[in-house]
């Protein structure tokens, strides 16, 4: 599934902590390669599998951490 995604981006999202992932998730701007096709499943996916490694808890500081504007 990840093979039609650019490498850089794979490497990105591979090496960004959970908080990273959420960060990027909620202030990215509308359109952004990383959320599109291939490459936004790839992110997805990662992003459900880091947030599950590190529970509500971290998940819930994180979320509050980045805020929304």
């Amino acid at each position: 599934m990840s093979e039609n995604v650019d490498p850089q981006i794979k490497k990105w999202i591979d090496g960004a902590s959970y908080h990273e992932l959420l960060q990027k998730w909620r202030y990215a701007p509308s359109g952004s390669p990383y959320f599109q096709g291939e490459t936004g499943d790839y992110y997805s996916d990662v992003m459900a599998r880091k947030r599950k490694e590190v529970g509500n808890a971290a998940h819930v500081q994180a979320s509050k951490a980045i805020g929304w504007d």
